[in-house]
């Protein structure tokens, strides 16, 4: 997994939460991930939205992709397509996915970069794997999240940030034996890259075999665990979470989980979870493929808009090449 590492004993770690007088969250349930197709043909998990979870305000989608190894001509990606209403965090731990959109917005994210589209009022992009890669085949393995936007910034221009692996806060647990690469948001004052416009933490953590990894929560945020490789346990009272479970915690003021002493063959180096929470926002939410907005009549407008060329204008030679392909069928 070659998502940024480092030598936990040289960062700066986060402080020490006493097991007494400190408010821990308890694990409300567990829910394990739905398998299903995206795009033009590649398999996701999916904890939510699904039966077991509706919506984890203000998260919209979590789509696990891989871990797989392809084979040569095997990877797929997505067409063009349109956004509005909420914004995509596109994660990438192994592999790469080329992104483009028509702002202008796009480029490589490969082994612990993201990219963060902020869809608001409109947007259509692509993301697809780089030809090499689907050339050779190779290992690919990424998380795509939709964070929705309150009413009042559904209608703001579309931005796109690109956020480095380099550029992600690194810090050690209080023990020194697992390492946060803090993507977006606050943990114990310390600041991850991402601009949100929803207040959100986004983080992914290595937990070394039979490490604890105790972390300060926002009282008013949600709190979510999700497992993208290994085994381990989620809460004071070590509730078992493997590989495409997720875990809801509910109320208090720190979380904690646990890494079993032993993990897959995979997961030598330690169990890997994300840990993401934010600020509900509580408004109502009409969503309709990829739109979301407050009420129907906002959805019809959404189709409307798009049909009209509102969202963006896909690049020239993007439609050059389909009419091309279309008129040799």
């Amino acid at each position: 997994m070659p998502a940024i590492t480092a030598d936990t004993l040289t960062l700066p770690r986060l402080p020490h939460l006493p097991e007494t007088g400190t408010a821990w969250r308890k694990v409300a349930k567990v829910i394990t991930a739905a398998r299903q197709v995206e795009g033009e043909g590649f398999v996701v998990r999916r904890p939510f939205p699904g039966v077991d979870l509706a919506l984890a305000d203000p998260f919209l989608l979590l789509d696990h992709m891989g871990a797989v190894e392809y084979a040569p001509g095997e990877a797929k990606g997505t067409p063009w397509h349109p956004h509005r209403g909420f914004e995509t965090v596109t994660y990438m731990i192994d592999g790469a996915f080329q992104h483009q959109d028509t702002t202008g917005g796009g480029g490589l994210i490969t082994d612990g970069a993201t990219q963060w589209m902020t869809a608001a009022s409109g947007i259509q992009h692509i993301e697809q794997p780089p030809p090499e890669l689907v050339a050779s085949g190779g290992l690919f393995h990424g998380v795509q999240l939709w964070v929705n936007l309150p009413k009042a910034q559904k209608w703001l221009p579309p931005a796109y940030q690109d956020i480095r692996a380099g550029d992600v806060t690194l810090l050690a647990a209080d023990d020194g034996a697992s390492l946060v690469r803090l993507i977006a948001g606050d943990v114990a004052g310390y600041q991850g890259p991402g601009t949100t416009h929803t207040p959100i933490t986004y983080l992914h953590a290595t937990v070394a075999p039979g490490a604890r990894l105790a972390l300060p929560w926002p009282e008013n945020f949600n709190a979510l665990v999700y497992v993208l490789s290994g085994s381990g346990s989620a809460g004071e009272e070590g509730r078992p979470l493997n590989e495409g479970q997720l875990a809801v915690f509910g109320p208090g003021s720190a979380l904690s989980v646990r890494a079993a002493d032993t993990q897959p063959q995979a997961s030598q180096s330690g169990w890997e979870i994300l840990v993401l929470g934010g600020l509900p926002i509580r408004e109502p939410v009409a969503r309709y493929g990829p739109f979301v907005m407050n009420t129907r009549a906002e959805i019809v407008q959404a189709f409307e808009d798009f049909q009209a060329g509102r969202m963006g204008v896909v690049p020239a030679q993007k439609i050059a090449h389909r009419t091309s392909s279309d008129e040799s069928l």
